[in-house]
Parts: C-alpha cells; sequence; structure tokens
C-alpha cells in the first residue's frame, strides 16, 4: 500500500504524542518534529505507510532513557489482557465454531493499538472488545474464512506475523486451537526486533505465554509493519517458504498488501486512509485473503 498524502499529518501527531509520552520538554518536542519535517521532503509517497513512521520512532527512541518509550504501556496492555485469557478460552469451548471464534477473538484484540490512539484506556478498552466480538459479524466487510480453513487445513509451515503487545494474548488464543486442531502444524510467531510504538517483542510473547505453543522469532526490524527489504535473512527464508501467512494489523496489512504470497490479513479498519484503501468502513473488521481468485480487497468478497 502507498502512502497519501492524508498520511503525512497523522505522522505529526504520532511523532509529537509520542514524544510527550517520553517525558520530552516543548523544546525536545519541537526538535523532534522539526528533524522529522525535514526528512519528509526526500520521503517517495509510493513508500509504504510504515516506512515512514519508522523514521519518527527512531527519533523518538533517542529521547527515552531505556530506547522504549512505550515499555510500561506495553507492559499494562500484557498484563490486563492475560487477566482475559480465561474469558477468551471459555468464549472458544463453548463456541459452535471454535476456529470462526478464535479468529473473530484475535481480530477483536487488534483494538490495542497505540499508534492510532495514543491515550487508549487499556482496561476499558479491553473490557469492550467482549462485547465487540459478539458484533463482529454484523459489522464484518471481508471475511474469507472459508479460504482461511481450505489453507489452513493444507498448509505445512505456517508464519503468524504479530502486531501489538497485549494482541498477543489474543493471537495465543488462535494458534493454540489451530494447534489443537492441526498438531502437525509448524507454526513461527513473529516479533519486532526493536521497540516500535506498542509492537510486540520477545520479552512480550513471553509474557504473554505464546512461546510455550509455537516458536517465536524475530523479523529482524524496527518498523511498525513488516518491510521486507529490512528484515533479516531468517526471517525472509521462513517467509518465503511458509504455506500460510497470518498477518496481524493494519502496519503488515499497508506494508505487505502487494505481496504475491498466500497471506491472510486480519484486523480492524481504524483510520480513514485505510478505509480509503479497503473500500470498508471505520471500525470493520477485515479477513482478506490475497490470494483470492477473481477478486481484490475492494470488492469485498464475503465467504463463511
Amino acid at each position: 500500500m502507498k502512502t497519501y498524502l492524508e498520511c503525512i499529518p497523522c505522522f505529526f501527531r504520532q511523532a509529537l504524542e509520542g514524544s510527550r509520552i517520553v517525558g520530552a520538554t516543548p523544546k525536545q518536542q519541537k526538535k523532534i518534529v522539526d528533524a522529522f519535517a525535514r526528512k519528509i521532503p526526500q520521503i517517495s509517497l509510493e513508500a509504504s505507510p510504515p516506512e515512514i513512521a519508522r523514521i519518527g520512532y527512531k527519533l523518538l527512541r533517542i529521547l527515552s532513557s531505556d530506547g522504549d518509550p512505550y515499555r510500561a504501556a506495553k507492559q499494562r496492555s500484557n498484563h490486563c489482557a492475560l487477566k482475559l485469557l480465561g474469558k477468551l478460552k471459555g468464549k472458544v469451548n463453548y463456541s459452535k465454531n471454535r476456529l470462526l471464534t478464535s479468529v473473530e477473538l484475535a481480530i477483536a484484540g487488534n483494538i490495542i493499538d497505540f499508534g492510532v490512539k495514543n491515550n487508549l484506556n487499556i482496561k476499558e478498552e479491553l473490557k469492550k472488545i467482549l462485547a465487540e466480538e459478539n458484533k463482529v459479524i454484523h459489522k464484518q466487510s471481508i471475511f474469507h474464512f472459508a479460504e482461511f480453513k481450505q489453507v489452513l487445513k493444507k498448509a505445512g509451515d505456517i508464519l503468524y506475523l504479530a502486531d501489538n503487545a497485549g494482541e498477543v494474548v489474543f493471537d495465543r488464543v488462535l494458534v493454540e486451537e489451530i494447534k489443537k486442531e492441526y498438531p502437525d502444524k509448524n507454526i513461527y510467531y513473529a516479533v519486532k526486533e526493536k521497540p516500535v510504538i506498542n509492537d510486540a517483542l520477545f520479552e512480550d510473547a513471553k509474557v504473554c505465554g505464546i512461546d510455550k505453543v509455537v516458536r517465536v522469532i524475530s523479523n529482524g526490524t524496527d518498523a511498525p509493519g513488516t518491510i521486507l527489504a529490512l528484515c533479516s535473512k531468517e526471517f525472509k527464508k521462513i517467509y518465503k517458504r511458509a504455506d500460510m501467512i497470518i498477518s496481524k494489523g493494519q502496519g503488515n496489512f499497508e506494508s505487505l498488501s502487494n505481496e504475491k504470497r498466500p497471506i491472510f490479513f486480519l484486523f480492524m479498519v481504524k483510520c480513514p486512509v485505510v478505509a480509503k484503501e479497503t473500500g470498508c468502513k471505520m471500525g470493520n473488521i477485515v479477513l482478506f485473503y490475497n490470494l483470492k481468485k477473481n477478486g481484490t480487497i475492494r470488492n469485498k468478497k464475503i465467504s463463511r
């Protein structure tokens, strides 16, 4: 996905709000915004939004005492989400379609996103997730679940691209269900190598317990998405041989939407630009298979 002009004000908003989160003085905040502004003219709009956003977040890490401005926020997200784990598993256990419910919950967990909503109240938002999940079918706009089941059944190696901390708990519910139904599946769970916004790192994956279910790897980058040109050789090797890729979050969609690989994008539409790109409405959920025949994401094909 290319960058739209409408994305640029959002990049500045994220840089400014991020600088305040790390406790920067007004003078330091101005320096961050100025430094980012000098970078913009050098960047092509053909670049994906995560490629540009990465520049701003690298500037923020300089101001952070430990290099991870959102560490405390991620820890709160993990803690609050883990408290919901029992309820999430209960929903799956009592569901008539366990895999479908697990997919819905994984997408519902995508609401935990500081890049879009820096003033996120974690406890309140997580409480809403269960209610959101009850409405998820009625709000769907693109939902290629039939294809998801079909590809999953045949896949040997599966690469699951993580998004946010806290959200990992919801991903855990889905991968546990996949492993329960298909114990022979080889699943890799890819997190970021270095801090960027509240994206999940190794420590978040471990705290959320997903490392007990699947193999956790790094994609080798600090970008709020998956920019293949920056990823490690190990990650790209797994990416190329994967029979199925489960991609969580808008950042991964923005950076991989043009790839010709068997990717299922799972996310909630949270910004007008992504709504425009997908043909969806704000708040819609998306389960989009990019290799679906005779259709693009704008066609809003639904299969259950």
